[in-house]
């Protein structure tokens, strides 16, 4: 597995600030699975792409902590801001049903359920605050990721079967 390549890896969390005087760092989480943490034995942490042992991880008060070992103070923790905790791709966890992972997503060819149409290919994810939306062929149509729209998500075929609302395709032109 090389280490340059980001198809190889899953972003887990984000490193911020060191906290306290021990090498420990605060987190952003990228996972929505609860136990996603506690399970971390070896990470690698990109800035450098080394691998680190995770010496505990745990939630105070809402914050990610990380404590890696070999990481002992607030100095030796702050070259780590910024960087991004990954894991091999072989290591992600797996979604529970009718959850999907955006990387899996992106580049699947989406198509109209009733016709067969090719409208186009997922290009980007994005959530802001309503339901998600598929980004097709670079924006050019949005399409809200909600199950009565998207009928069909086979991301093992990089598919998507869509049932689109009408003059859902001529607003996006707009």
């Amino acid at each position: 597995m090389s280490k340059n390549s980001a198809t190889d890896w899953v972003t887990v969390a984000i490193l911020g600030r060191p906290r306290g005087l021990r090498g420990e760092l605060t987190a952003i989480s990228l996972s929505s699975h609860p136990d996603r943490f506690k399970k971390l034995t070896t990470v690698h942490l990109f800035g450098d792409g080394s691998p680190y042992e995770v010496e505990r991880t745990w939630d105070h008060q809402g914050v990610l902590i990380f404590k890696f070992k070999g990481v002992d103070s607030m100095t030796d923790a702050e070259k780590f801001r910024g960087f991004e905790v990954r894991v091999p791709l072989s290591e992600r966890v797996e979604p529970e049903a009718g959850e999907f992972f955006h990387s899996d997503l992106i580049g699947c060819e989406v198509r109209d359920a009733a016709t067969q149409r090719v409208i186009g290919k997922v290009t980007d994810f994005e959530e802001f605050g309503g339901p998600p939306l598929l980004q097709i062929n670079g924006g050019s149509l949005l399409v809200p990721f909600v199950k009565e729209i998207c009928t069909g998500i086979h991301p093992e075929q990089k598919l998507i079967l869509v049932t689109l609302p009408e003059g859902l395709e001529d607003v996006n032109k707009l």
